[in-house]
């Protein structure tokens, strides 16, 4: 699949713009989405893994659940149309827009403990997604046990015929983006994977781009 470059939402496509923000390289973000606005994730310069977690604003225990998600879609895969569940299969966030096309959901994110097994015992002092996630929850009332499998967006991992996973040469172009409506209030924790060891950032971390927007009117 070939990705084209492609311009950044603007604040007319989704409603009133109320936020705009760029996440620097390896670096956390998060935001309470309320109901009805979109949140849109811009790879700006191409080839970034976003990790991605949601949970209910309003019960953090109901979190987003890859399995929930993926059964009731009959896909590994998300894009446009797709509806991020909670562990009670309730909607938290709809893709209602989509440049790059597919998006992990299998993958996981990066850990000291995953580096080193995978990498070697040089890359334990690396910084990684869940320390970022970790980072960011406190600040939100979140511990380590409250972590649970991630989305990556615009990271490529083809499942092979024997069911094993790639994490191969991203799809992406800078540009790109994804958008989610948020279906309740939601609380979604950003990594921009800092990962260096493997393709999934094209061994060069970049920037993303969080732009929250009214959602469109009634």
């Amino acid at each position: 699949m070939t990705a084209t470059t492609a311009t950044a939402p603007t604040a007319m496509d989704f409603g009133t713009e109320l936020s705009r923000e760029t996440v620097a390289a390896r670096a956390p973000w998060s935001a309470v989405l309320k109901a009805g606005q979109v949140l849109t994730i811009v790879d700006l310069d191409g080839n970034q893994a976003v990790d991605f977690l949601a949970y209910a604003a309003d019960d953090t225990a109901r979190a987003y659940s890859a399995q929930a998600t993926l059964q009731e879609q009959d896909s590994v895969y998300l894009s446009v149309g797709s509806v991020l569940r909670d562990n009670e299969s309730t909607p938290l966030l709809t893709i209602i827009a989509d440049d790059c096309g597919r998006h992990d959901t299998l993958g996981g994110a990066c850990s000291k403990e995953s580096n080193t097994l995978r990498y070697g015992l040089h890359t334990w002092a690396q910084h990684a997604c869940v320390e970022n996630f970790l980072a960011e929850g406190s600040r939100r009332g979140l511990g380590k046990r409250d972590l649970v499998s991630n989305i990556n967006w615009f990271m490529n991992v083809p499942v092979d015929p024997d069911g094993a996973l790639g994490i191969v040469d991203g799809i992406s172009a800078p540009g790109l983006s994804v958008s989610l409506r948020a279906e309740a209030d939601t609380l979604v924790l950003v990594s921009n994977c800092p990962q260096i060891n493997n393709p999934c950032n094209g061994f060069n971390p970049s920037r993303a781009e969080m732009i929250i927007s009214a959602g469109a009117r009634a």
